[in-house]
């Protein structure tokens, strides 16, 4: 096997395919353009998000044999054509489930708790106990939408917390289990006090997060989203924010990421990232829940170990 790297990962992903005998070609710094000719010298080829693999180009590797993808998103991939061309599609979404799911409590627990405003207020001289009162998790309805490797990991990270948690997932079905209680739709609607967004970016789910949507949900909420950011119209979302049927809300990943995810803007800011920048109700992150030191390397080790055991 030779194995074609168009992305950085973690070196032990390398490792793991050289001690299989197979040979590991580094090309993360060349383009889309110059590797498209070579691709058919390959038989796997491994791509986190540096650019999109659709069928013209994936037609191109006539002699693949996998595509893996360290991470969860295969939004970059045409996976059903590469599995037409009999090459199977990989990911490793259990590599950084765990870091997903801290990051989310974490950017939730400091959104309730004014961290961020205290911080900046006491290292400033400002003593302000009464306006920085925080709120308590415990004892909410935490409603999670998608209930696969991610949403089971907020799930169970939230299951010390003394919360009830509740999903919805439109693919699965039996997928209740000790952490969360499986509801339909128009309960979590009608339940939750705190929405966490777990699914993955395709054609339906982007921009299902709407402001029609969001009016569905019958309480005042919270909204975390640690998923995709094209998912969220962030222009609703701020409608909603601004006339608090949204208390707050924790984004790691915004509707103007580029494929790439290493810079935020693809156009000029708009006035709906203005006031997310400004809002006090707002946590913002850079795409970087599912980027710890130790995913980083989960991430790589899982995939890895997946590929050889197919080969």
């Amino acid at each position: 096997m030779k194995v074609l790297f168009i992305d950085d990962t973690h070196p032990i992903l390398y490792s793991i395919f050289e001690k299989k005998g197979w040979e590991v070609i580094i090309k993360n710094k060349v383009s889309k353009e110059e590797l498209a000719s070579e691709l058919h010298l390959y038989q796997g080829l491994i791509v986190r998000s540096r650019f999109v693999l659709d069928k013209d180009y994936i037609a191109k590797g006539t002699n693949l044999k996998f595509i893996g993808r360290p991470g969860a998103g295969l939004e970059n991939i045409d996976v059903e054509f590469a599995q037409k061309q009999g090459i199977k599609v990989f990911r490793s979404p259990e590599g950084n489930r765990d870091s997903v799911a801290e990051h989310s409590i974490g950017m939730l627990l400091s959104l309730f708790n004014k961290l961020q405003n205290c911080n900046t207020e006491v290292k400033n001289g400002i003593w302000d106990r009464l306006n920085n009162r925080g709120e308590e998790l415990m004892g909410k309805t935490v409603g999670l939408i998608g209930y696969g490797v991610m949403g089971k990991a907020m799930a169970q990270r939230l299951s010390g917390f003394g919360v009830i948690c509740i999903a919805y997932d439109k693919y699965l079905t039996n997928y209740g289990d000790k952490n969360a209680k499986a509801v339909s739709i128009e309960e979590l609607y009608e339940k939750s006090e705190v929405v966490s967004l777990h699914t993955p970016l395709t054609e339906e789910t982007k921009g299902m997060i709407n402001e029609a949507y969001l009016s569905e949900f019958k309480k005042p909420f919270y909204f975390l989203n640690t998923a995709r950011g094209q998912s969220v119209i962030l222009d609703d979302l701020v409608k909603l924010l601004k006339n608090g049927k949204i208390l707050g809300a924790c984004l790691d990943v915004l509707e103007y990421e580029k494929t790439s995810f290493e810079s935020m803007f693809s156009d000029d800011k708009t006035e709906a990232f203005e006031y997310l920048s400004n809002a006090k109700k707002v946590m913002l992150s850079p795409h970087v829940a599912g980027w710890t030191h130790q995913s980083n390397f989960k991430i790589a080790q899982f995939l890895g170990e997946k590929i050889i055991v197919e080969f």
